[in-house]
């Protein structure tokens, strides 16, 4: 890709092809002070040639608006990314080599060894390694290793010596993963001993990471139980004084006042009303069927509806953690009789979101679209654990997890739509989550490639109150991105999956052909706001 720099901020790209619904054949665009000025053809951008003062040629590429991931926590997805990553490990053995091999190279001045990403389900024998084991693995240093999801821990004798009270504490094991109130000290305890410099360290890498994916924003799910204040604040801080995604601020805790004070835009995120599958602490309406019990009730419908109405009035979204079914009919429930106190019309401008929302029904979901809820959900999680053999159908049975994350009826029912991460839970992998959201393991629950891509860059948007933003239109903010790509497609609408068509008269701009086995397109360039934030090297 070349190009040519002057000292204004005008910028023509050409020669490639802009994803824009402003013009289907658009392949030329231009960007003035931050936001997208025109987009149309190769003869015409000429007329801007000579005002400009950069032309970049694309040289065939792919443009597109850049990403927004919708649930993210960047300080542990910096940690993940610099330091002791298990989700690759392919079984217990492999991943206590890797604790042994962190553990020796590992500086004497970190006080806790932090790591994450276990999955025992996917190992052989299926069981997560006991204290002893760590404890030696880790050479006798504090640990702490969380479990994919995020809602258990296994950790060392050491580092539970660091947290007094915590053997009488809700969701300890003697020894075996820690949950609820147990997880939350040790997770505290752990967090708090990385150092202010580590902590930026972290967030710079889990930045510029997520702008080498073509990644333009971010919303960042904070709260009490899961950072601090301090990591709150000083992300939101780095993120306006260095070029890089933009960060969205969510807080999760229902002091209303607290979220505002510490520049959230909702008090909302993981405000758990349960907790995972995979850590049994989803709530659910029956029983696990490996376990003999209903998982975890954070918050009721009473303790949902007060927050949203404090919400609404303090004009913050509100927004909830809720995966079992019991705990999602909760958030349903509570938000409905928010509407009868202030009103729907009132309840639904506000546009409150739920997280994850995974155990839908059809009057749940006929709830979130009569309550104006977003639905911000994560592809990846049905790639991982869906499938008949997969942990859902473990935790569930089968006919329970081929009803998870029902997208397509989300859709049918005009439920808004934004596509997240929740990283580090599943990697960042925009591209990989627009294909996980189309060919979804239960095939009734597939939609486009088009409306998962809407769904992660507009959709984002959107679910932060902006109808404005996320697609390449005049007056739009000018956050893009650059892809290498294959050949672009436009999928057939009687068959919004199987059948492809390149036909031109369809009038609906292409996207790559996601196709499992195929390759995912390469971020080149990213830019946000007009100011480029990664170039792919070599380009």
């Amino acid at each position: 890709m070349s190009e040519s720099t002057a000292t204004s901020d005008t910028v023509l790209l050409r020669g490639g092809e802009v994803h824009s619904p402003a013009d289907p054949f658009a392949t030329a665009m231009v960007v003035e002070r931050g936001q997208i000025a025109w987009v149309g053809s190769e003869g015409a951008a000429d007329a801007f040639a000579d005002g400009v003062a950069e032309v970049v040629d694309l040289e065939g590429a792919l443009v597109t608006p850049a990403f927004t991931d919708a649930h993210v926590h960047t300080t542990s997805t910096g940690l993940a990314l610099t330091g002791l990553d298990l989700s690759d490990a392919p079984s217990l053995d492999a991943a206590l080599a890797l604790v042994r091999e962190f553990a020796a190279a590992a500086r004497p001045a970190d006080r806790v060894l932090l790591g994450h990403g276990w999955d025992a389900a996917r190992w052989p024998g299926g069981r997560p390694p006991t204290r002893a084991e760590l404890d030696e693995a880790a050479g006798g240093r504090p640990l702490y290793l969380s479990r994919i999801d995020v809602h258990s821990a296994v950790v060392t004798t050491a580092l539970l010596d660091l947290v007094p009270g915590v053997t009488a504490r809700a969701g300890y094991a003697v020894d075996g993963p820690l949950s609820r109130d147990a997880h939350h000290a040790v997770r505290a305890a752990a967090l708090g001993a990385v150092t202010p410099a580590q902590r930026t360290e972290a967030q710079r890498a889990a930045l510029a990471h997520a702008a080498s994916l073509g990644i333009g924003s971010v919303h960042e799910c904070a709260g009490p139980e899961i950072s601090s204040e301090d990591d709150f604040t000083g992300l939101l801080r780095l993120a306006a004084e260095e070029a890089g995604p933009r960060v969205v601020g969510y807080w999760a805790e229902q002091d209303v006042e607290k979220a505002r004070a510490l520049g959230a835009i909702g008090a909302a995120g993981d405000l758990f009303v349960d907790g995972s599958l995979g850590s049994y602490t989803a709530c659910l309406h029956q029983p696990y069927a490996d376990a003999d019990h209903t998982g975890t009730a954070y918050l009721d419908a009473a303790a949902v509806g007060a927050h949203v109405v404090a919400c609404t009035e303090a004009g913050l979204q509100a927004g909830f953690h809720a995966i079992g079914d019991a705990a999602v009919t909760a958030v349903v429930e509570g938000v409905r009789a928010a509407a009868e106190k202030l009103g729907l019309a009132r309840v639904r401008a506000a546009r409150h979101r739920v997280e994850h929302a995974e155990m839908l029904t059809p009057e749940t979901i006929a709830g979130f679209a009569e309550l104006g809820l977003t639905a911000s959900v994560q592809p990846a999680f049905d790639a991982l654990w869906g499938g008949e053999d997969g942990m859902y159908a473990q935790r569930l049975g089968a006919e329970r997890a081929r009803a998870l994350n029902p997208f397509a009826a989300l859709l049918r029912t005009g439920v808004p739509l934004a596509f997240g991460s929740d990283s580090p839970v599943t990697p960042l992998d925009p591209w990989g989550t627009v294909r996980a959201a189309a060919f979804h393991r239960t095939p009734e629950h597939r939609v486009s490639v088009r409306a998962a891509f809407t769904a992660h860059t507009r959709g984002g948007w959107r679910a932060i109150g902006r109808d404005d933003a996320g697609v390449l239109v005049p007056g739009a903010p000018a956050d893009y991105a650059v892809w290498r790509t294959e050949e672009l497609v436009v999928q057939a609408p009687d068959d919004r999956v199987a059948r492809w068509s390149t036909d031109p008269r369809s009038g609906t701009p292409g996207l790559p052909d996601l196709s499992p086995g195929g390759d995912l397109p390469v971020c080149l360039r990213t830019v946000v706001g007009g100011r480029t934030v990664f170039v792919r090297p070599g380009e």
